[in-house]
């Protein structure tokens, strides 16, 4: 449904918001996507200047769903916005958090309020990477679980996965190999610069864009001090080993990367 999200809010002000929305598209948009709450928040990011219209879904997950949008400028935004708590998802979830220093308050937590410190946790681990001089979505604006990112791709029509790219032969074996030394610096450069690990790193959660990778879906991404960062980096190094020697890579021992990652000063 590509509702223009300014008619969106008119209606919902004219009536009354949430609850007394008619029209049956809408109220499909807000009943069966967006909860009350959810809506409110994309209304408060609205009154920030952080968006002005929000377009087409772009990818949609178990938990999340992105949206195309856009700021009052015109410039393209990813709008991400997790939706549901399902009990395999906070066990997940958990298994991010607990150790995790910077997050320890998710304890007792309501759904709804641990859905929020996940949203906050990707916003803050993207903040750490940018800073670092990794490539990642720029993290604009956060409210609540609707986090606003630089929009990766062009028009409405995100870039596309290392997978898809791979698949669809847009990718040579140069290509290929320029990449994969690319994301191992990238993973380097995460752990050595912006001290964390991305936990789930594969060809599914990295982009192509302007031939260069570009790293998504950091919001389970753990401090370097968590009790399972190791396990989680080994994790990351083998996933992209796999894949890219699969590919025809000559790639090298992950046990070697995995040394000079850990072997690098501060």
């Amino acid at each position: 449904m590509r509702e223009d999200f300014e008619e969106i809010l008119d209606r919902i002000s004219r009536k009354e918001r949430y609850k007394r929305v008619k029209d049956s598209d809408l109220f499909e948009i807000v009943e069966e996507v967006f909860d009350s709450s959810t809506v409110l928040s994309i209304i408060e990011l609205s009154s920030r200047g952080c968006i002005r219209s929000l377009k087409g879904v772009i990818s949609t997950g178990k938990e999340a769903r992105v949206y195309w949008g856009k700021d009052p400028h015109g410039r393209d935004l990813a709008v991400k916005i997790y939706l549901t708590l399902t009990s395999e998802f906070r066990r997940s979830m958990i298994k991010y958090l607990a150790g995790d220093p910077r997050f320890e308050e998710y304890k007792g937590l309501s759904p709804k309020k641990l859905i929020y410190l996940w949203a906050r946790k990707e916003f803050s681990n993207l903040k750490r990477m940018r800073d670092a001089g990794i490539r990642v979505p720029e993290p604009l604006c956060l409210e609540k679980n609707v986090l606003i990112m630089e929009f990766i791709g062009y028009d409405g029509v995100r870039a596309p996965l290392l997978k898809e790219a791979y698949e669809n032969g847009e990718l040579s074996l140069e290509d290929l190999s320029r990449i994969y030394r690319e994301v191992i610096d990238a993973v380097v450069a995460i752990y050595s610069k912006a001290r964390l690990v991305h936990g789930d790193l594969s060809e599914y959660n990295i982009m192509i864009f302007e031939e260069t990778p570009v790293i998504i879906d950091v919001s389970q991404a753990v401090s370097t001090n968590h009790p399972n960062a190791l396990m989680f980096l080994e994790q990351d190094v083998y996933n992209i080993t796999r894949f890219f020697s699969k590919a025809g890579v000559n790639v090298k021992d992950p046990e070697e990367i995995i040394k000079r990652i850990l072997d690098r000063p501060d």
